[in-house]
């Protein structure tokens, strides 16, 4: 009972924080990164000094592993041909803009940020959402519960993100989207029981809107 109460009064305070960070101070990119290590690997850590387990497994067998890269290739092929068949008909030319005016990242430090992106914020993600507040969680509580939650704290994270970038119906759109991806995260994750199988995907997402960033970068 302990032990599930902290993972979830962690995991929601955490995503809230982060969320209003994101939405409402919005500070810069580097800044915003370390707060972020911080809220959520904090967390992690937390538990593991408390209660003296190791919060997330990261590891699969290879079968899964295999299944994991294509599924991950087919979600970048996904998303970049998805941007292209999009562009006539949602306009991402304010994107640019808007990441450069509220955080800071412009066409210059673009290729740094994206790359801290991919792999290091996708890593920290995972460890969060779908080790801490699935996996760790669902050793003390309904494992369904779980998985929804940590859906819904995915989204709502990225939806302080995202807020005031698109339309209200596009807006709404990308956060079912975004639960809809971490209910695919956790049932990826849910036979390893790790972490492993869901990042993959999660790196190659964030590889294919780095590939529609570039290119709105190039054309800005």
């Amino acid at each position: 009972m302990q032990k599930r109460n902290f993972i979830l009064l962690t995991a929601i305070l955490c995503t809230v924080c982060m969320m209003l960070i994101d939405g409402l101070w919005q500070p810069p990119y580097f800044l915003k990164s370390l707060l972020k290590i911080a809220v959520f690997g904090g967390s992690l850590l937390a538990y593991a000094v408390l209660y003296h387990e190791k919060p997330v497994r990261f590891r699969t067998s290879g079968a899964s592993l295999k299944r994991t890269v294509l599924l991950a290739a087919g979600i970048y092929a996904l998303i970049v041909g998805g941007f292209f068949l999009t562009r006539q008909i949602i306009d991402y030319s304010h994107i640019t803009g808007t990441l450069t005016s509220t955080i800071g990242v412009s066409k210059e430090n673009f290729l740094y940020v994206s790359l801290y992106i991919s792999f290091v914020n996708s890593l920290l993600e995972e460890l969060f959402f779908r080790g801490y507040a699935c996996l760790t969680l669902r050793r003390y509580a309904d494992p369904k519960f779980c998985c929804f939650l940590s859906a819904g704290l995915f989204a709502v994270y990225h939806g302080g993100m995202l807020y005031g970038w698109f339309h209200v119906g596009i807006y709404l759109l990308m956060l079912a989207g975004l639960f809809a991806a971490g209910l695919l995260f956790n049932a990826l994750d849910n036979k390893p029981d790790a972490v492993l199988p869901s990042w993959l995907p999660h790196m190659f997402a964030n590889f294919g809107i780095n590939t529609a960033g570039f290119i709105l970068f190039s054309i800005s």
